[in-house]
This record gives C-alpha cells, sequence and structure tokens, in this order.
C-alpha cells in the first residue's frame, strides 16, 4: 500500500509516519472519507492536518487516547460511533489513530493487545483503521513487533515482516509468511498478547511458509506465559505436524494442539 486514499473496508493499517508527507497524507485520509460517506474518527491528537478540505463535509470525531489499560472503553467508544454512523447514514467508520510513543516493556505488550483487538474490530465491522506511528520516536523493536499484528504496511520506509498475524473472526488469528529465529520473539509477543485476555484462541496455519524450531518454541512459550491458556493451531502443513512431533511437543502437557 502506498497511499492512505487506496484504503478499503476492513482494512487494518500501520503507517509508518514520515514528516515530509503526513499533512498531505492525512489530509487525503480524510478527504476520501468525506467522498465515500464514511464518518471519520481520529483518536488522540487532531493537530491541524485532519480537518476535511471540503468545508461542507462532517468533521472528524476525535476520541481522546486513554491509557493502554483502558482499551476496552476505547473499543466500546469505537463501536458506539459505529453504530451511530449507521444510523446517521454513513457508509462506514474510518479511524485515524495516532499513537504515541511507550516506554514500558509492560505498555508495550499493551500496545500489541489492543492492535490485535483494533484488527478484530477492523475485521467484524468493516471500519478503517490507520494506526500512525513515527519512527523517530519508537524503538526498532516495538516498530517491527507492531508491524507484524498489521495486515497492511505504508511509508517509505516500512521493511515487510517476516510473518503476519491478523483476525479471521473472534479470538482466531490466521499467521502468514515465516516464522524463524529472526522473528520468533516478535511472534511470541503476538501471540501472549492474543492470549492474555481470554483462555483460548485459534491459529490458522494455512498460508504460512515457514515457521522453525525458534518459532514452534516461541510459540509454545507464549501459551505458557500465563496459566490456563491454550492454542489450537488449524491447517497446519503434514511438514510443521512431522517436526512438531519430532520436537516433542506433540504431548498433553503442551498447551498447545495440532488441530486435524
Amino acid at each position: 500500500m502506498s497511499r492512505l486514499d487506496e484504503v478499503e473496508l476492513g482494512d487494518h493499517v500501520c503507517w509508518r509516519m514520515e514528516p515530509a508527507a503526513t499533512v498531505a497524507q492525512t489530509q487525503a485520509y480524510v478527504a476520501s472519507g468525506a467522498l465515500h460517506g464514511d464518518k471519520v474518527v481520529v483518536i488522540g491528537s487532531p493537530g491541524r492536518a485532519t480537518p476535511p478540505a471540503d468545508r461542507t463535509a462532517a468533521a472528524p470525531v476525535m476520541l481522546g487516547l486513554p491509557g493502554l489499560a483502558d482499551a476496552d472503553e476505547l473499543l466500546a467508544a469505537m463501536r458506539r460511533e459505529t453504530r451511530a454512523a449507521v444510523r446517521e447514514g454513513f457508509r462506514s467508520v474510518r479511524v485515524l489513530a495516532k499513537r504515541d510513543p511507550v516506554a514500558d516493556p509492560v505498555e508495550a505488550e499493551d500496545l500489541l493487545a489492543l492492535e490485535l483487538k483494533l484488527d478484530e474490530f477492523a475485521s467484524e465491522s468493516g471500519a478503517i483503521v490507520v494506526c500512525g506511528y513515527r519512527p523517530t520516536q519508537w524503538d526498532t523493536s516495538t516498530l517491527e513487533h507492531v508491524a507484524c499484528v498489521h495486515p497492511h504496511e505504508m511509508g517509505t520506509r516500512a521493511p515487510r515482516p517476516s510473518f503476519r498475524m491478523f483476525s479471521t473472526g473472534t479470538d482466531r488469528w490466521s499467521v502468514d509468511g515465516v516464522v524463524d529465529s529472526q522473528c520468533a520473539d516478535a511472534f511470541n509477543a503476538a501471540v501472549r498478547a492474543a492470549v492474555r485476555h481470554v483462555p483460548m484462541v485459534k491459529l490458522r496455519f494455512d498460508t504460512l511458509d515457514l515457521i522453525d524450531a525458534a518459532g514452534m518454541h516461541a510459540l509454545v512459550d507464549a501459551a505458557r506465559h500465563l496459566p490456563g491458556r491454550r492454542v489450537v493451531v488449524e491447517g497446519a502443513s503434514d511438514t510443521v505436524r512431522l517436526c512438531w512431533e519430532l520436537a516433542g511437543y506433540a504431548h498433553p502437557a503442551v498447551p498447545v494442539v495440532m488441530d486435524a
């Protein structure tokens, strides 16, 4: 994805915001919302770039960005806006979330959990959600982790993550790409974020190209991170199943199950 006005219903986009292009791209995003009949919702500081160029268009709805501990409150507000948008005759909701840095590692995990919830929200509601991150304000590791839980990404210096984990339904996630030693930490963090508030999640491996020993260990470690958690893997290839058994993970004590 090269421009924000290319987004489609249900998209969840990680936008690495470059200072030179931010104002024009944000205006294009808001203007495109007015063109398609979307209700624009801005989370965080509005700045000067968000008002629509067309003065007859509806002004964006501003939602203050609460602490990451209030993610459920934020999502509840977004769902209210979505329901209101339907009543008011809008096509959908178009969200721009401007992200400020978090320094505490625990808060960084909260951030991943929030992004997974936003992806689930976009998938289930058909809303468009764009999350803006300024690379100069974030450490490289956090940006890499965040990018992996967005199905789409844009920005002039945005490398493609080795894998992506995205919503396919409530507490169901599809994983594509490659999960190896280079991104095992990011995969571990994503799965930990997915299971932190629910006892079980399902992961689909249909489009996964490769998961190596480090990736398998990261998956098991994430499931064991909190007591009573369980991960069910669906769609794994015969090769993945064989490697899983050879690694000794096909055991009742392991809280990850390779389902048929």
